[in-house]
């Protein structure tokens, strides 16, 4: 095949060759950078949180009027939860992970405010949270019933034992296995010293957008009020049975509270990652769109440009030229295209991941997204021009005699 004639025949349309490099050098650059975004939310969302997910749920109580005893109310409420047939632990705890609300705090090997600072959720829970959130003790042991301080209201925390996170482990002790920090001090709440006893190997946080959700603790209490959020495990598919029957028991265990805000984890997991969902919907919807209206272009240029050529597309076939031949030149036509609008591409797709990385804090796209994108752009500039270059090569010579 020579290069001479198709880059000539390319050099009469150039203003269409220039156009359909330009749109496959857009379309790679912003297709590229969304499949990235895409991978980039779809593995956030796709990180365990340490729970059973699919057995769990929770609902809060909310109790009123002079004769409720929230003590009282939270004691009764976890022993029916607990003996409740399909129920295999329930606790009582100030937040939900992945939920998007919670508490959380600075924590320091030093007391010094002046040292450096790492933040981590923590969840107030009771001796049942371990099983309850079916958690991995990698190291120590869990809190014993001796070690929960029930508060009133806003009195004061005497608990000073703390289970931490493997990530948070990792993160103020580089250097050490689990069980190399049982014992140590963390002061968390500006100076109060805690002593870590155990470390679970997985826990999210409460805000899965957050940078430290692997960052949590665990501490033994529980302020006790009018409010209590209950969270239950159930043995593997009691779930959806037991959050109906367990709603109906509350209620009509104390006519001084409501019951409301029942959901599973994987509801809780659903709503907080919306908007990554959604945003990965809409960026498919422009790479499908993109990817079409480009393969519409080719085809377009393509149809053009045979329909200029039909004559001289009979001359060569009444030369001697193979339907094969025909076939090859304007595959090669548009490879060539498209292997200049690729590279343009690709310099594009580095620049705009660069800015990405820069100005919105995204990691570093890796170097085969590239690469990829070229080959899968040219092979739908390839298949795009099938259609039209298999017209042309079923020319028949004897077009050359006609007037067009």
């Amino acid at each position: 095949m020579e290069i001479g004639p198709i880059l000539r025949a390319m050099i009469r349309n150039k203003l269409g060759a220039v156009l359909i490099t330009l749109q496959i050098a857009f379309t790679m650059t912003v297709v590229i950078n969304a499949i990235f975004i895409i991978n980039e939310r779809s593995n956030l969302m796709a990180r365990p949180s340490g729970l059973d997910e699919a057995n769990t749920f929770y609902l809060s109580s909310v109790g009123y009027g002079d004769e409720f005893n929230g003590v009282v109310t939270v004691r009764d409420d976890l022993e029916r939860l607990r003996q409740t047939p399909g129920v295999v632990d329930a606790t009582v705890t100030n937040a939900i992970p992945v939920s998007g609300s919670g508490s959380n705090t600075g924590v320091r090997l030093v007391d010094d405010e002046a040292a450096a600072t790492s933040f981590a959720a923590y969840y107030r829970v009771d001796e049942h949270a371990i099983e309850t959130m079916d958690l991995d003790l990698v190291a120590g042991r869990n809190f014993a019933a001796e070690d929960v301080q029930w508060r009133a209201g806003s009195e004061a925390i005497t608990t000073r034992e703390l289970i931490i996170s493997q990530q948070l482990a990792n993160n103020l002790f580089p250097d050490r296995e689990p069980n190399g920090v049982l014992g140590e001090t963390m002061f968390i709440n500006g100076s109060e010293a805690h002593q870590i006893i155990g470390v679970v190997e997985q826990l999210q946080g409460p805000w899965p957008s957050n940078s430290s959700v692997e960052l949590s603790m665990l501490q033994p209490n529980s302020s006790v009020g009018s409010s209590a959020t209950y969270l239950i495990r159930t043995e593997p598919g009691q779930r959806d049975r037991l959050m109906a029957e367990v709603e109906e028991m509350l209620v009509a265990s104390n006519s001084n509270r409501i019951i409301r805000d029942l959901m599973s984890l994987e509801q809780t997991r659903e709503g907080s990652y919306r908007i990554d969902s959604a945003m990965s919907t809409i960026l498919w919807a422009i790479i499908i769109t993109l990817i079409f209206i480009t393969s519409m272009g080719i085809v377009g240029m393509a149809v053009f440009g045979i329909n200029r050529r039909r004559k001289q597309i009979g001359t060569r076939r009444a030369l001697g030229a193979t339907r094969l031949e025909i076939l090859r030149h304007f595959m090669v036509e548009n490879l060539m295209v498209s292997t200049i609008g690729v590279t343009l591409g690709a310099i594009l797709t580095i620049a705009f991941s660069i800015v990405l990385t820069s100005s919105f804090n995204m990691p570093t796209m890796a170097w085969y997204y590239t690469p990829l994108g070229m080959i899968a752009l040219i092979l739908i500039g390839q298949v795009a021009v099938l259609g039209p270059s298999s017209g042309a090569a079923r020319t028949e010579p004897a077009i050359a005699t006609r007037s067009i």
